[in-house]
């Protein structure tokens, strides 16, 4: 859905721990650096960018945003949410849970973390059709 997206972090080598763990656990490969010392995570076409903000200014997190990442299975999201909480992460809206979406109507194993920097995401597996 998206082609890429961009966060902030005060701490690029928290933020490299929590993601490369975290996408370890949905296959998605360890980051690149580019030549302003940003994580780069490519998967599928999408790009993901980790990084001190251009303008200088201190990183902060969106009040109300959520950032979705999709899992292969249920146990991938499991793993994504416990790398997270081992690697720098901290649990916001309780514990995984198997529920319907209220996007699609389909049932969905679903966890969430806040990544070093306050960044709110999700790891979500969408049951078989």
């Amino acid at each position: 859905m998206f082609r890429h997206l961009a966060i902030g972090t005060n701490d690029p080598e928290a933020a490299r721990r929590f993601y490369d763990a975290t996408f370890d656990a949905l296959g998605v490969p360890a980051a690149t650096t580019d030549a302003k010392g940003r994580l780069l995570y490519r998967h599928d076409g999408a790009l993901l960018i980790v990084g001190r903000p251009i303008d200088g200014q201190p990183a902060t997190h969106a009040n109300g945003g959520t950032i979705g990442f999709s899992a292969r299975s249920e146990e991938a999201v499991l793993a994504w949410h416990t790398a997270g909480l081992t690697n720098g992460g901290t649990e916001c809206e309780g514990q995984p849970v198997k529920r319907v979406s209220p996007a699609t109507g389909r049932d969905v194993t679903v966890a969430y973390l806040r990544d070093p920097a306050g960044n709110k995401l999700c790891a979500v597996c969408d049951a078989p059709e």
